[in-house]
């Protein structure tokens, strides 16, 4: 485990403030957008979890839903890192999490969602075994609806200050 900055910033920007464009990594793209062409060759990840937020447009506002697997067992989102070196030399490493179009369960929320990689992909995605472009771009695909659940959460998941269990607690929608 490594602290990473959230941003991807690819190895040959002129400067840091790119990776406020790049939080998040189309799959469509990795391979042929300027700033994810060394994409899953160079430098798979993965960030572990047990969910993930999606904020849903209603007609008072935006309602943050968390997202998790069906059994609430452990998730892990594909994501790219890179490494970029600051004129001043500094090293700052940075990642993306990978998004692909959204199943039948998170398209009621956004139009995009996570990659969530199923128990079977950690090895390859991870290194731990060898695997081609081809092979780890295959997982990169609408994770199936029917082994995840969503549910209502309070607004208080969209303020970074507020880091508390009580943030995944479901909560009545009016």
């Amino acid at each position: 485990m490594d602290v990473i900055r959230w941003g991807l910033v690819p190895f040959w920007a002129k400067g840091i403030k790119v990776g406020f464009a790049n939080i998040n990594a189309k799959a469509e793209g990795i391979g042929i957008r300027p700033g994810l062409q060394r994409g899953v060759r160079a430098a798979p990840l993965s960030r572990p979890g047990r969910y993930f937020y999606e904020w849903k447009k209603t007609s008072t506002g935006k309602q943050p839903y968390a997202i998790a697997l069906a059994d609430r067992g452990p998730m892990a989102l594909a994501g790219l890192w890179e490494n970029w070196r600051s004129s001043a030399g500094e090293w700052v490493r940075s990642f993306a999490i990978v998004t692909t179009t959204p199943n039948e369960l998170c398209a009621e929320l956004h139009n995009r969602m996570p990659v969530v990689l199923g128990p079977e992909t950690w090895p390859a995605w991870l290194g731990e075994e060898p695997a081609d472009a081809r092979q780890l771009k295959a997982p990169l695909a609408p994770y199936p609806s029917e082994r995840m659940i969503c549910w209502p959460v309070s607004q208080r998941v969209g303020n970074v200050k507020n880091n508390d269990p009580s943030l995944i607690e479901p909560i009545p929608v009016q």
